[in-house]
């Protein structure tokens, strides 16, 4: 058969080197990463089996086999799973088709510790190339269940790569490293020593489903001994929470998620009755790097009575819960279940409450007894989860009873909703918020400055999913939700109707030139007003009390949906020296043209105030050089 020789990406080839050069401190991770492969190989032949009846598949014995050579110094993971075709090989394992191979060796080069570093190695699909932490040389021979030929890929981890076609392959995958010589002071250890693989399997894969064989090196002048099982094979969420430790469940959240870091929190929960079924899910301590992806893959392993049936099953947590994992194991399914059924299933909408419900009661337990791991949820996760404000009536109170939000109380606690109604004013009736892009951008505000001066409490609200939730929510215990950027606004309570009658004298004093100002500035304005909320700058924009922000039509434009552009408010304050030299100069001028170029800069600060641009740059800088000059 003709071999060709590839070369490898050049993403690819980083990456190898630094799996060669021994970046991480754990070389035993090898191992588990691969017989996680084999485990994922088989789970999708059983799989493809029970859709396909007529697939050209043995599925009689599935197990994963590791074969030791002390004479060779080699070690070989082999599956009887689904396999790869050519084509395949060349995808997967050639050129590391993986679009976040990038992000990977950027947050390799990251990492803070060697736990950090070594977490990142499944996390990104690229498992495969840690056997090269072991290994000088790695072949790989598969055969994809179904086809007659199959496949040898070679390397030593340099610049190439071999591919070849082999007719003899059995069905399903191995990988045989050449190993290293063990090297005890670099962690490196010898890996054709029966007691070291045993001991790797018992901590890292005890819990695989599929038989992990090994035959025992046999004595002088003995038949070979039968293979031995290596793995208990025991359905950790079928066992009861005594019977099993720490360390197992986290084992199982690492080979399920392929993050190596332990999770932040373990859930357990049994259903009996009409439908049972069992569940094990865990929410991880840290956000995967592509968590707001579209291509995020999302859901929890789906099982019927201990047999595999779905990775990834959308339809057992809603969106918001995507970064939980876990395993969910029903009893009365069928095994020929598809992802449309499951959409459709009564069962499976039950079990999505049960478990929706479950998952944000613990977070609610965190929250109330350990305020440091639940800082590190919110930090991670918190984003996610306000997106069930909007898509999830039902756990709404749920979700807002386990949120937090950055607060103008205090400069680095966050505060809930009902704390801030706790500290809300006398006569207060509103709880008020700001969003924008960050804390310190919204802080400066002019929309600020009355509630500063006041001392009124405001949320500082950062994220996107921000400019939706608080609409959709409304109002918490009765007090409505309003912005500072949006509407009139009235914080003289003291003396109603004094500060009632000292604007309407303010008003009548100043209608010409809003009048006036209106005209000028037609095309992106439909109102000029005098402002409440303004104590030292001398104007703002703000959005009618119904209209869109500019940051919500910016959202729904970039997910294709044509949005008119909305006129907003130009607020002026009347106590500010540049205000009122404007309206002196309105009196006492015909000639306005000049008046009209300081209406427009006036209009275009205040756009800029709120972080906005200006509609044209190069004018705007020419007026500025323009009046600059002439003060010079």
């Amino acid at each position: 058969m003709t071999t060709e020789t590839f070369e490898f990406q050049v993403e690819a080839r980083q990456l190898l080197q630094l799996m060669i050069h021994s970046v991480y401190s754990n070389k035993d991770v090898f191992l588990r990463e691969l017989v996680s492969n084999a485990s994922d190989a088989l789970d999708k032949l059983r799989l493809e089996k029970l859709r396909d009846d007529s697939l050209d598949a043995d599925v009689s014995d599935l197990h994963i086999e590791l074969d030791v050579d002390k004479e060779a110094r080699t070690l070989t993971v082999r599956d009887n799973g689904i396999g790869m075709s050519y084509d395949e090989v060349g995808q997967l394992i050639g050129t590391i088709a993986n679009s976040g191979t990038a992000t990977f060796l950027k947050e390799l080069k990251e990492a803070k510790d060697a736990g950090g570093a070594e977490g990142l190695i499944g996390q990104f699909g690229v498992g495969f190339y840690s056997g090269f932490m072991a290994a000088d040389e790695v072949t790989l021979v598969t055969r994809r269940a179904g086809e007659s030929q199959g496949t040898r890929w070679t390397s030593r981890g340099e610049a190439t790569y071999t591919l070849e076609r082999v007719d003899d392959a059995p069905q399903g995958t191995s990988v045989t490293l050449h190993l290293k010589p063990a090297d005890p002071e670099n962690q490196l250890h010898d890996y054709t020593s029966a007691w070291t693989i045993r001991e790797l399997v018992k901590r890292y894969s005890d819990f695989i489903t599929w038989p992990i064989r090994m035959v025992p090196e046999a004595k002088d002048g003995e038949e070979a001994p039968e293979p031995e099982t290596l793995n208990s094979m025991k359905a950790l969420w079928a066992r009861s929470r005594d019977e099993v430790s720490d360390d197992e469940y986290h084992e199982l959240y690492k080979h399920i998620s392929h993050d190596w870091r332990e999770p932040l929190e373990t859930i357990r929960l049994q259903a009996e009755g009409t439908f049972e079924y069992q569940a094990l899910l865990f929410v991880p301590s840290h956000a995967p790097h592509d968590l707001f992806t579209r291509d995020f893959k999302r859901g929890v392993q789906l099982y019927v009575k201990r047999v595999f049936i779905m990775d990834d099953c959308e339809a057992l947590l809603p969106p918001y819960l995507r970064f939980v994992k876990g395993v969910v194991d029903a009893q009365d399914l069928s095994l020929n279940v598809s992802r449309e059924i499951l959409q459709q299933d009564r069962h499976i909408r039950m079990m999505q409450r049960r478990l929706t419900k479950k998952v944000l009661s613990t977070v609610k337990e965190i929250k109330t007894k350990d305020a440091e791991r639940y800082a590190t949820f919110w930090r991670e996760f918190g984003t996610a989860l306000k997106e069930g404000l909007v898509t999830d009536s039902e756990n709404r109170d749920a979700i807002l009873a386990v949120s937090s939000f950055a607060t103008t109380h205090s400069d680095d606690e966050p505060t809930t909703l009902a704390q801030y109604v706790e500290r809300m004013k006398d006569g207060q009736d509103e709880i008020w918020f700001i969003t924008g892009e960050s804390r310190q951008s919204i802080e400066n505000s002019p929309h600020m400055e009355a509630f500063r001066d006041k001392g009124i409490e405001v949320l500082l609200l950062t994220d996107a999913v921000d400019e939706v939730w608080v609409d959709a929510v409304g109002e918490y215990e009765g007090k409505k939700l309003r912005s500072v950027a949006k509407g009139e606004i009235d914080l003289d309570t003291e003396d109603e109707e004094k500060a009632g009658e000292e604007r309407e004298k303010q008003a009548e004093e100043y209608a010409g030139l809003l009048g006036w100002m209106r005209e000028q500035l037609d095309e992106d304005i439909k109102e000029v007003r005098l402002s409440t909320r303004l104590t030292v700058s001398p104007a703002c924009i703000v959005s009618d009390a119904h209209d869109l922000t500019p940051a919500l039509e910016n959202m729904y434009r970039a997910m294709g949906q044509e949005v008119p552009r909305t006129k907003r408010i130009l607020e002026l304050n009347p106590g500010h020296p540049l205000v009122k030299g404007l309206h002196q100069a309105y009196q006492g001028s015909e000639d306005r043209a000049e008046l009209a170029e300081s209406a427009e800069l006036l209009h275009t600060l205040a756009v800029l105030a709120e972080g906005g641009q200006p509609k044209d740059p190069a004018r705007f800088v020419r007026l500025v050089a323009d009046r600059l000059e002439r003060t010079l």
